[in-house]
């Protein structure tokens, strides 16, 4: 009598095999095979496929173990090996499923991605088929919930209203491209895709870019399927749109947020992401490299959409001027986008040749600037002497601003009673480096200050300078930042940077020539051009007069320039690029934040945002994580070790940012070689 059928008290057969439960999720049929633990995984996969009879391609499934959250790709591996026995239930199922990405411009498409790569090359993938280069400085965010929404039912509503209907885009490889050819007459068919030596790759019959993209697009508004549409500024037809936006009330709001980041080095069914489910594809890192608009048409147009956003949505703080300014530059750039593409058409050769001899000023880099040097640079080093009036607001006394004679020489700034005792002792010497620096300007009320806090010790001091005019305050803020680096202003990017200074200013000045502001017509709505907080303080007339005049400065740009000019005016904010987190510093007794930039981390009080401590990564030596207790510990070359818990967020999402900022400030314009992959995920798992 044959023992194989009998099963034992264990489960197992007589014969030593043991049944294996799977579920197949597109037929949403369980199916048991009799396995022993030697069989290996591509063994279990054939079997099942040979059981199931269904002539249907398998090729994209693949196991996976939902008690582990594990997909079993390593198909030469044994179950043993994988430590799967009888109690063990796999599920077979694609590996690509679909996503509704919410790209920037806050626009839904629904996108095929691979569930089983880690989420750094998902996003790689996905930008490769939205032609976005360095797709490094991107990522995947969980949408924040409005506390103030409790009903479901709003939230769908609101998605349903912004999406855009039909298209289903999937990452290719090289023997799936399919070509979906550029709309006739436009202009936003972008002429470099994606290719990391910026080299673009054209069809050789009729010239036009070809897409590494497999992509079906149906009744869709997506320009005949053409991804190049992304490319477009769409104008906010209404502003229900941003009254129905989740708004950040605070810091701790914003702290919120940067919870949902997705884990760069696991899969998004890993992180328990569902098919069909929202996620936010966002610019992570803000550290833009190498932005050229002869080649990031869509990038460029992604960039400025998510900085309007986060302007519009008050995520980061403008003054008055500055969101005038803003405005001004969005009616312009909503205006250009909206004109025929026949026109475009005509002038595209135009503007790219004006953008690409003015790419100078406009580049945006890690540190803002060309990195040759000159003969100059190397025999003197600059220096600035001149009236300044300083402050400091801490010290208590009833006096402000007292004038000095202050000289400025290497990153030193020395404060003098009178220009005559400049060669003696100075009343007054701050060393900028690791300093932070950030402007306090009112163009109509003629005030030009440069806030300092220097490290020193015990905290930071807080000075205040005031200059008198521009020239003499775009000067000082440029030496002052280049300074807060270790750099003096003999380094290439110092005129730049002043230069960048005094555009930035002009282009808040209000027109002193009323006649030739054009009339108030229907076509500017205020309240999608501003920030809720300015329409409660005047009245949408005066508003848009102020928009019309502002908009004088910035009426002979071209489209992709206002788009460059709105990028580089957010990259002058001072909390640009700054992300907040909750913790609790090693010594302290309440919940601080930790903000982390491109470049440095900074302990902040937690209710006013103030800046109590700042510590470079030019400085640092290590870092660690304690994955148990999440402390992130980082040590510094000549200052004592800072340590924190992460509070309310994984440590792991702290860690990876500041791993992740320290990936991108390796990369150089001679790398031509792919993204080093591996070398991102030493410096941002942490265990692998």
């Amino acid at each position: 009598m044959a023992l194989d059928g009998i099963r034992m008290p264990d489960g197992c057969y007589a014969d030593g095999t043991w049944e294996l439960k799977m579920n197949v999720t597109d037929l949403n049929r369980d199916v048991s095979l009799r396995v022993t633990g030697e069989i290996h995984i591509g063994g279990v996969m054939l079997k099942l496929v040979e059981k199931l009879d269904v002539k249907k391609d398998w090729s994209d499934h693949a196991l996976w173990w939902e008690k582990k959250k594990t997909w079993l790709l390593k198909t030469h591996w044994t179950l043993d090996k994988y430590g799967i026995q009888a109690d063990a239930r796999l599920l077979f199922t694609p590996q690509h499923k679909l996503l509704r990405l919410q790209l920037p411009n806050m626009k839904h498409m629904r996108v095929k991605v691979n569930f089983s790569d880690r989420v750094f090359k998902a996003v790689s993938d996905i930008c490769k088929t939205f032609n976005i280069r360095h797709p490094e400085e991107l990522s995947l965010l969980r949408k924040p919930r409005d506390p103030k929404k409790k009903k479901k039912k709003l939230e769908e509503a609101e998605e349903e209203a912004l999406e855009l209907e039909g298209p289903l885009l999937t990452p290719g490889s090289a023997s799936e491209i399919l070509y979906i050819g550029p709309v006739k007459g436009s202009i936003y068919s972008s002429p470099g895709l994606y290719s990391k030596t910026m080299t673009p790759t054209y069809d050789s019959r009729d010239g036009s870019p070809l897409s590494p993209t497999t992509a079906w697009f149906g009744d869709s508004p997506l320009s005949e399927g053409n991804p190049s549409i992304l490319a477009v500024s769409q104008p906010i037809t209404s502003p229900d749109v941003l009254v129905k936006m989740y708004k950040p009330q605070s810091l701790l709001d914003k702290a919120k947020i940067n919870q949902g980041w997705l884990d760069s080095s696991r899969s998004l069914m890993e992180q328990d992401v569902k098919e069909n489910e929202v996620l936010l594809l966002r610019f992570k890192y803000h550290s833009f490299f190498d932005l050229n608009p002869k080649y990031d048409a869509i990038r460029v147009n992604q960039l400025y959409e998510q900085a309007k956003w986060a302007i519009l949505l008050e995520e980061i703080e403008c003054t008055e001027e500055e969101m005038m300014m803003f405005a001004a530059l969005q009616y312009h750039i909503n205006k250009l986008s909206i004109m025929s593409s026949d026109n475009h058409m005509n002038n595209s050769e135009k503007e790219v040749d004006e953008v690409d001899a003015a790419l100078s000023d406009l580049e945006i880099t890690l540190e803002g600037g060309k990195t040759s040097n000159t003969l100059g640079d190397i025999t003197s080093i600059p220096e600035l002497a001149d009236h300044i009036k300083v402050f400091k607001p801490k010290k208590l006394t009833l006096k402000g601003y007292k004038q000095y004679w202050c000289t400025f020489k290497d990153i030193t700034i020395s404060c003098y009673k009178s220009r005559e005792e400049a060669h003696g002792t100075p009343a007054l010497q701050m060393n900028l480096r690791g300093c932070e620096v950030t402007p306090d300007v009112n163009i109509s009320a003629q005030k030009f200050n440069i806030k300092l806090l220097i490290p020193v010790a015990d905290g930071m001091n807080e000075i205040w300078l005031r200059c008198d005019i521009e020239k003499q305050y775009a000067q000082w803020m440029a030496a002052c930042r280049l300074a807060s680096k270790g750099k003096t202003m003999a380094d290439s990017s110092y005129n730049l940077e002043v230069q960048n200074i005094l555009s930035f200013l002009k282009m808040q000045h209000m027109n002193p020539d009323p006649q030739i502001i054009e009339p108030i017509t229907t076509d500017i709505n205020p309240e999608c051009l501003v920030s809720p907080r300015y329409l409660k303080k005047y009245k949408n007339k005066q508003i848009s007069a102020r928009i019309l005049e502002a908009h004088q400065n910035v009426a002979q740009m071209s489209l992709i320039e206002a788009k460059m000019r709105f990028i580089q005016a957010w990259q002058s904010l001072p909390e640009f690029g700054m992300t907040h987190f909750l913790a609790k510093f090693q010594g302290g007794k309440k919940d601080e934040l930790i903000g982390i930039t491109y470049n440095r981390l900074i302990r902040m009080d937690a209710g006013t945002g103030d800046a109590i401590k700042t510590w470079r990564f030019s400085n640092m030596k290590q870092w660690n994580v304690n994955w148990e207790i999440k402390m992130v510990t980082v040590e510094f070359a000549d200052e004592p070790s800072l340590a924190f818990i992460c509070a309310e967020v994984d440590c792991k999402v702290v860690h990876e940012f500041i791993g992740g900022y320290i990936f991108l400030s390796t990369r150089a314009k001679d790398q031509n070689e792919s993204l080093d992959e591996e070398m991102f995920y030493k410096l941002t798992s942490g265990w692998v």
